[in-house]
């Protein structure tokens, strides 16, 4: 049977390690309310614009809700995905080429139908 080699901390790593996952904790929780704030302010928009509320037309509702879409699904790629830490280059290659190229194909398609 293998030998099970157990690592003891020394008072300053542990240290370090819960002060590093408390600010992990601390980020996380902060984004998640980031994250329902601009969910809420969406769905108000939507109600102001259902509602008749004056300066709120569909043709500033739409771009709104679409950019705070876009931001939330690059902070939860970043953040919740753990896409912040070291070691992740490669992924977030593949990643951002790949929301790079399910941007650009569709706007290159609608962009030679509609000219």
């Amino acid at each position: 049977m293998a030998d099970i080699q157990v690592y003891k901390r020394t008072p300053a790593e542990q240290q370090l390690a819960q002060r590093r996952a408390k600010k992990s904790m601390r980020d996380q929780v902060m984004m998640f309310s980031l994250m329902i704030f601009l969910t809420l302010v969406s769905f108000s928009m939507v109600v102001a614009y259902q509602a008749d509320v004056a300066g709120f037309s569909k043709y500033f509702i739409i771009p709104m809700v679409m950019l705070f879409a876009a931001v939330q699904v690059g902070l939860q790629l970043y953040y919740f995905m753990h896409m912040n830490e070291k070691g992740h280059g490669i992924p977030q290659m593949f990643m951002f080429t790949g929301a790079m190229l399910g941007f650009l194909i569709p706007l290159t398609f609608v962009t030679i139908v509609w000219w």
